[in-house]
């Protein structure tokens, strides 16, 4: 998958996030968007994902030499980030395999396997509702790096997880997103030491 922004730039009633930003970004290839608080990283990010929409600009879309339309790029990309929710009503295992439904797994990967990986066996038949802020988080990364996509988006992919969260971060990343064009919003270089280029938004106010 490539994505080219052209121009693009977000307002909020009168001030400008972020303006005339243009960029590619190229097949199977790591990135990170960078800047303080407020720059716009993750409205930046959601807009790649098609969960929000721009001022001006346009925002196109390749997938096998074939150009996406936008109402349908969410079937190429996953996304994970600490303020989406989930169905809390849900069991582990029973959200996974409805994320399942909706988006296969990567090859190899089913709801057991995956449930597995995260260390989450003991909860996997447990509410999410009782699961703590750090299991939520492992659970978001996992139905993002687990779906069988090109594009995978993580805004600030360790809040909330503890040290071996965050190395079961490094590694899942490590292990299965090395031929996929990955983006990461973050601020914490942790997040995203292994990004070939940086994207400061501070260069686009």
């Amino acid at each position: 998958m490539k994505i080219e922004l052209t121009n693009l730039g977000k307002r909020y009633n009168r001030e400008w996030i972020f303006r005339n930003l243009s960029f590619q970004f190229d097949i199977n290839k790591h990135y990170a968007i960078t800047g303080p608080n407020g720059s716009g990283k993750s409205t930046l990010l959601q807009i790649i994902a098609g969960s929000a929409m721009y001022t001006e600009g346009e925002i196109t879309y390749h997938h096998l030499d074939k150009t996406i339309e936008p109402e349908k790029i969410f079937k190429k990309i996953s996304f994970a980030a600490p303020y989406l929710d989930l169905v809390e009503e849900m069991t582990l295992y029973e959200f996974l395999s409805f994320h399942g439904k909706m988006k296969n797994w990567i090859d190899l990967f089913d709801t057991k396997k995956i449930v597995f990986l995260l260390d989450l066996e003991k909860s996997a038949h447990k509410q999410l509702r009782y699961f703590s802020s750090g299991m939520k988080q492992r659970v978001k990364l996992a139905q993002a790096i687990f779906s069988d996509v090109p594009v995978v988006l993580l805004d600030e992919p360790t809040t909330n997880l503890d040290e071996e969260g965050i190395q079961l971060y490094k590694t899942l990343i490590e292990n299965y997103c090395e031929n996929r064009l990955v983006i990461i919003s973050s601020n914490d270089k942790e997040e995203y030491s292994f990004c070939g280029e940086c994207i400061d938004m501070m260069n686009y106010k």
